[in-house]
This record gives C-alpha cells, sequence and structure tokens, in this order.
C-alpha cells in the first residue's frame, strides 16, 4: 500500500525529508498493492479523527516499507541541536528502551536521515548465558548518539553470529561482520566523536551503519540460518 501523508501544511520539517526524497518516492510508488486495504468502520472512523501518522513514528517500521530500503541523507551540522533533530533522538531513544532493543536507526522510525543511537545495559547482557556473552564478545556500553557517521574497520576478521532486527520482528539469522570497527561523527550536542568497537558492539555498529544504506540484514545473512524466534512454540 502506497504511503499516505497528510497535506503539506501539516509537515514537520523532517517529515517534509521523507516527502521529498526521490528515493522514497520511487520505492512507494514501486511497492504499492494493486488491492485498496480494505478498514472496518471503527478503523476508518478512527483514521478520520486521528489522521495518519507522521515521522518519526512510535512504532518501528517493519520490511516492506520503503524507507528501510532509501539511502539516508546526511543532517545539516547546524541543525543536530534544533528542535526537529533532538526530538528525532529522544524518540528513538525512548523507543529502542521501550522495545528492548540494543540501537535503532532514523529510517526504522520513517526518517531517512543519518542518525543512529544504541545503548547496550546491563540486564539485557544479563538475558543471555556466560557462556554465549563470551562466545559473542559481548559487553555492556552507555547510550551512544552518531549523526552522519563514518566507518572503518580495525580489524578484518570476520565472525558471524545470530542477529536479529525490529524492522523483520521475529526472525534471526547468522550474519557474518568484521570483528572490530570505528565509527566517527557527530553526538547530540553536534560534536566530533568516535568510537573503537569491538565484539558484539562492533556488529552493532555495523547493522546500524546498515540501515543507514537501506540495508537489512538478510541482505548479508547465511540463508540457511534464518529461523523465526518463535518455531518451537508454533509446534506446542
Amino acid at each position: 500500500m502506497a504511503v499516505c501523508w497528510p497535506k503539506p501544511g501539516a509537515l514537520t520539517a523532517l517529515s517534509r525529508i521523507v516527502l521529498d526524497n526521490p528515493c522514497i518516492r520511487s520505492s512507494s510508488s514501486l511497492s504499492s498493492s494493486p488491492a485498496t486495504k480494505q478498514r472496518s468502520y471503527w478503523q476508518y472512523l478512527r483514521r478520520k479523527v486521528l489522521k495518519p501518522p507522521v515521522p518519526p513514528f512510535s512504532r518501528v517500521c517493519q520490511v516492506g516499507d520503503p524507507v528501510l530500503r532509501s539511502l539516508a541523507a546526511p543532517v545539516e551540522p547546524s541543525q543536530v541541536t534544533g528542535k526537529d533533530v533532538q526530538a528525532l533522538i529522544q524518540r528513538l531513544v525512548r523507543l529502542m528502551r521501550r522495545e528492548r532493543c540494543v540501537a535503532l536507526s532514523a529510517p526504522q522510525v520513517g526518517i531517512p536521515l543519518q542518525v543512529f543511537v544504541a545503548e547496550y545495559p546491563t540486564r539485557l547482557l544479563e538475558e543471555h548465558p556466560p557462556d554465549v556473552r563470551q562466545a559473542r564478545q559481548m559487553a555492556p556500553f552507555p547510550l551512544r548518539v552518531f549523526i552522519n557517521p563514518t566507518m572503518r574497520v580495525l580489524d578484518s576478521q570476520v565472525v558471524s553470529h545470530p542477529e536479529g532486527c525490529r524492522s523483520v520482528h521475529g526472525f534471526s539469522a547468522c550474519v557474518p561482520r568484521f570483528l572490530a570497527v570505528q565509527v566517527a561523527g557527530l553526538n547530540e550536542a553536534g560534536e566530533e566523536s568516535s568510537w573503537e568497537a569491538c565484539g558484539w558492539a562492533a556488529r552493532i555498529v555495523q547493522h546500524e551503519m546498515d540501515h543507514l544504506q537501506g540495508i537489512l540484514y538478510v541482505d548479508r545473512m547465511e540463508s540457511r540460518t534464518f529461523t523465526s524466534v518463535r518455531w518451537a512454540d508454533v509446534r506446542e
């Protein structure tokens, strides 16, 4: 179904970036279903009263949404501390924590801008047994915000571990990633920031950098490892 936008006068600055992005316009038209989506009366009434949602969304966009396949645009450095970009960062952080995930990018909330946040609190780390943490080189890290990030490889050794994504909800697959990378960009205050990430943190960085290029982990996965995380429940 094609993306439905409100009247231009109602758009925020971030929403206008989405509307004006030619990649999204073309992808949206290509992905449109020939059938019109049928809504119940109450769904119709709710949409009439509340109007269509506009990005940044309060839910994570799912695979099939054209924005996930668009090339994210850089943020003008002078706008980093402005209210629109700051609101986007706050939305990403809140949604990341609510969804109990370790990172989230702007395209995943409908905004094709080069922004991602990452955080690995101890409480999420401890959900994995010690042997898994050791094998995957997992370690907690505080909140990181990167705007207009660039990445270079520090250790070209490639390791493959199971990986998931809130935009491909309910599935996982083994994905080969470099063992260590450095990411550099602007932080939420518009200051230069860099991070040398290794092990699981490096995997997270590479996953988010892919999102900014319109790439999903399913494009890099070892296809025979692709699995539903609830496959065993279905057999019960």
